[in-house]
């Protein structure tokens, strides 16, 4: 299978679930086609450039500090397949850094010529004002320009709302140290998923991210809560295995409080109960991972330790329904089925 096409997967799923319990995973139809890896935006009429390639795709009059909004039609035929792909990705990231959006979309170069073709391409979106980047750069492996972080600007917003036809989430130009380094944290997560997708480790089938993995719905008392998960993402463990395990992802960089995350488990839990996750995929809940990180790998595993034990001590959660993990261990839980 190639790596980088979209993937269609026909499967005779068996059902892999914790004894005594449906967590995890899910029969799907025989029919069944997985959403890709990365998300298409395909306008009927565009330019059939890769856009990995300097003169590939006509670049932006540099003398022009702002693209009017007549030319935004112009500038949309014009960019390449592999453009729109950034453009959505970083989208439905919120942020991406160059490093992010190289090992997502430009992996199947060289490394040399793939960074170099992502820094190109790069400019040349900010040129155009389909994507800004914050002046700001993050410190150690992700210094200098790998670190710079790219968000959808006013021309990429534009053409998103034309391209969907329906209301597009505003970016943040100035968004908090917090908020960012999260942000960024879970699009760690999703890259390592992509790249152990690539080495044929597991079977990334489709993804969501923070909003549109959220969950709505009625608690038994009536009020209307919303689920905020990290993520949701569907793996089978091998190319060609009959099992398709399904998980949210929580993504903690040591700033919350365990009580704090404890109440987050009782969300799943609730939200659980009410069945409707279960009468979507066969009577299986997705079990939910917590990937713990901080600057000091320490205090990450020692955190691991702590929400483990507290949630295996709360008798109103289901011990089996949540792994607690480091982050460097997250491929290594899905191609086991959720256990390590």
């Amino acid at each position: 299978m190639n790596r980088s096409q979209d993937i269609a997967v026909e499967v005779d799923v068996k059902i892999r679930a914790v004894p005594g319990s449906r967590i995890g995973s899910h029969l799907a139809s025989a029919d069944s086609t997985a959403s890709p890896l990365v998300s298409r935006v395909r306008p009927a009429a565009r330019a059939t450039t890769d856009g990995a390639h300097t003169g590939t795709t006509p670049p932006a009059d540099p003398g022009r500090s702002v693209v009017v909004r007549r030319d935004v039609w112009s500038i949309g035929e014009s960019l390449s397949e592999r453009d729109w792909d950034i453009l959505r990705s970083v989208y439905e990231h919120r942020f991406l850094t160059v490093r992010q959006i190289y090992e997502i979309h430009f992996a199947d170069l060289s490394p040399t010529h793939g960074r170099r073709s992502a820094q190109r391409v790069l400019e040349r979106l900010r040129r155009l004002h389909i994507l800004g980047d914050i002046e700001r750069r993050k410190g150690g492996a992700e210094a200098g320009s790998d670190g710079m972080v790219h968000f959808v600007d006013t021309n990429g917003e534009r053409l998103l709302r034309a391209e969907t036809g329906q209301p597009v989430r505003r970016h943040l130009t100035d968004p908090s140290e917090t908020f960012l380094k999260h942000a960024l944290a879970i699009a760690d997560a999703h890259v390592t998923l992509v790249r152990a997708h690539r080495a044929d480790e597991l079977e990334l089938l489709s993804y969501a991210m923070e909003p549109a993995c959220w969950r709505r719905y009625i608690a038994p008392g009536g009020a209307r809560l919303t689920l905020k998960p990290d993520m949701h993402f569907s793996v089978s463990p091998s190319e060609g295995s009959d099992y398709i395990d399904d998980y949210f992802l929580e993504v903690d960089r040591g700033t919350e409080p365990i009580p704090r995350l404890i109440k987050k488990c009782r969300d799943y839990e609730t939200y659980r109960r009410t069945g409707i996750e279960q009468d979507q995929n066969d009577g299986a809940f997705p079990r939910i991972i917590w990937s713990m990180s901080a600057k000091d790998p320490a205090k990450a595993l020692r955190r691991k330790v702590a929400l483990r034990e507290a949630i295996d001590r709360d008798r109103n959660l289901p011990s089996e329904l949540f792994c607690v993990i480091v982050a460097d261990e997250l491929v290594s839980l899905v191609k086991q089925g959720g256990s390590l």
